[in-house]
């Protein structure tokens, strides 16, 4: 698992050209996407689901069910559609909040055709046992009201040995994190660690495949000139070295248990 993870994330996979293009001419909270160390990180995380996903399950993507949990923008529905899934569903809370696809415009998402599926409840999904092989979580466990529920329901919905895959999970010791709480910005209010994330995973009988710090550096805001480059360097940082507790993210994969 390991070893899928770093091919994927160090592999040199080219950008979105159509994100670019739409972020640059879209509103403000859109134009990061167009920041190529920003839209890289998606890029390569996409690529990671797919890879670990058929390594994993034994089967092409072409035949798996995913669901994009609390899909915002629609950046990461628009690129694992285009990885060709067997079926996407895209979703998110019923909400005025700009970061719900339903309080904030969604070029990416009307451009591609992708519909949402609006949530009326903060943490029960309206989906049945079972539904899909695969769930994405891209920077939404740490702002539903109720995690662990919120876990229940996804290992719910996932099938026997389904992958969940939860991505930019802000950490306890993240520098950055504790720079925007003295400036003020509470976006993130829970924090978490690898050890928590085993506890958590562990009451919804959910088994933990891999967890690995990402993000020492800031990427939306900075466009750095060989952005593969500081992405690589980054990773080295925090796959290799103690300074791997400061970064942004932990993030990781889990799988329900079962035959």
């Amino acid at each position: 698992m390991t070893a899928i993870r770093r091919q994927a994330f160090t592999h040199s996979w080219p950008l979105d050209d159509q994100m670019t293009a739409i972020c640059t001419s879209s509103t403000a909270e859109h134009k990061f996407l167009a920041n190529p160390a920003a839209q890289y990180l998606y890029v390569y995380l996409s690529r990671f689901v797919k890879a670990c996903s058929e390594h994993t399950l034994g089967r092409p993507f072409s035949e798996m069910d995913v669901l994009d949990w609390g899909c915002g923008k629609g950046q990461v529905s628009k690129l694992v559609q285009d990885l060709g899934p067997g079926s996407l569903e895209s979703c998110d809370l019923l909400d005025d909040r700009a970061d719900s696809a339903f309080g904030q415009k969604t070029p990416l998402l009307d451009a591609c055709g992708i519909s949402v599926t609006p949530l009326k409840h903060d943490y029960v999904l309206p989906y049945p046992d079972g539904a899909f092989d695969v769930v994405l979580s891209v920077g939404v466990l740490e702002h539903v009201p109720n995690d662990r529920a919120s876990l229940a329901e996804i290992n719910r919905v996932l099938k026997h040995g389904g992958l969940f895959f939860c991505f930019f999970l802000p950490t306890d010791m993240s520098w950055t994190q504790k720079l925007a709480h003295m400036r003020g910005d509470f976006y993130h209010d829970r924090f978490y660690n690898v050890r928590l994330i085993q506890q958590m995973l562990a009451e919804v009988d959910m088994k933990l495949l891999d967890a690995w710090y990402r993000q020492l550096l800031p990427k939306n805001t900075i466009r750095y000139p060989f952005f593969r480059l500081i992405e690589r360097l980054d990773q080295a940082v925090t796959e290799y070295t103690p300074l791997r507790v400061f970064a942004t993210n932990v993030e990781f994969v889990g799988q329900k248990q079962g035959g």
